[in-house]
């Protein structure tokens, strides 16, 4: 490739997001995970920055009888408070002027941080509700 050629990264770059487009985002997202994942999560924390859109979930934890042994630093009920109050980080959006045509990466626990992904139909922008839905998907079953 010729020095000095401007390439275009899907990993890179976006423009801050416009406080009207936060809220239709939003309200998209939320709907989309009532009407596919009711029931999964109890709470989920959508917040903007700058060029971003982090999206987060916290469910109920599962708890085995006895768990944990009496010699665990923290008893049954602190544990199952502490599991409540941590997010599932679900994934990142970058925002580049289009309302339709998002950035999108996973949150990807085995190396704590946001990876560069695909939508389902193997493009690398698409709708905010598809990157919620993958990433849902994956975490929230």
């Amino acid at each position: 490739m010729p020095r000095g050629q401007w390439v275009f990264a899907p990993d890179s770059g976006g423009v801050k997001i416009p406080n009207a487009v936060k809220v239709r985002t939003e309200a998209r997202i939320r709907r989309c995970a009532e009407e596919h994942f009711a029931g999964r999560y109890t709470r989920l924390e959508i917040r903007f920055r700058g060029q971003f859109c982090y999206i987060d979930a916290y469910t109920e934890p599962v708890v085995t009888p006895g768990w944990p042994p009496s010699d665990w630093p923290e008893t049954q009920d602190e544990m199952i408070e502490r599991l409540r109050n941590t997010p599932t980080h679900l994934c990142r959006l970058r925002y580049f002027g289009d309302e339709e045509r998002w950035g999108f990466a996973f949150f990807t626990y085995s190396h704590e941080k946001y990876e560069l992904s695909i939508f389902p139909d193997g493009d690398f922008f698409g709708p905010p509700e598809d990157a919620f839905d993958a990433s849902a998907g994956l975490y929230l079953e």
